[in-house]
């Protein structure tokens, strides 16, 4: 199988994601590319079997070089895709908080991704995200707008600046081997 593992990154925390999922199916023995999505055009993915797909997230969406990537697939294209995303929110689980900040923060991600894939009749082979680092510029509105406790805030920027991690890259690679079924 030939597979295209490409991504939008503007801090690298995108990258480490992408790095790990191309590691991953290459050692299944498919043909496996990586590169920065400036470099994959829709003709790239035209000529892939699956296409894993990274982004950061930005407004609580995919970054705008994704959405436009997105936008200039050709309707039924032959090739399966993934998504992935790397966003500064807390990942969901058994606190509302955390889940209400991942809908509110990072939940449009998959949400897009899924539209896409059904508007344009291509296969979703599903969805990975995870913690990422944020930019300084980032780390700045997460503490003004919603972490404005100093002790909260601390607490929250030193776990979220540890991300992406092994156990990050990791469970990427899991996802890749459930996609590859």
């Amino acid at each position: 199988m030939r597979i295209l593992v490409t991504y939008y990154t503007p801090t690298g925390n995108t990258q480490k994601i992408a790095q790990a999922i191309h590691d991953e199916v290459g050692s299944h023995g498919h043909t496996a590319d990586r590169k920065a999505i400036d470099a994959s055009m829709p003709e790239s993915f035209r000529e892939s079997d699956l296409v894993f797909l990274g982004s950061a997230c930005h407004s609580s969406d995919l970054a705008r070089p994704v959405k436009a990537l997105l936008d200039a697939i050709t309707p039924s294209s032959p090739f399966k895709q993934a998504g992935f995303v790397t966003h500064s929110a807390p990942l969901p689980g058994d606190d509302a908080w955390q889940n209400e900040m991942y809908e509110k923060w990072a939940g449009m991600c998959v949400k897009s991704f899924e539209q896409v894939c059904q508007a344009k009749g291509i296969t979703w082979c599903g969805y990975f995200s995870c913690q990422g680092a944020a930019s300084p510029d980032i780390e700045v509105f997460i503490h003004q707008t919603i972490v404005p406790d100093a002790e909260a805030w601390a607490v929250y920027a030193a776990e979220m600046r540890k991300h992406p991690d092994n156990e990050d890259r990791e469970k990427a690679r899991a996802f890749a081997r459930h996609v590859l079924g």
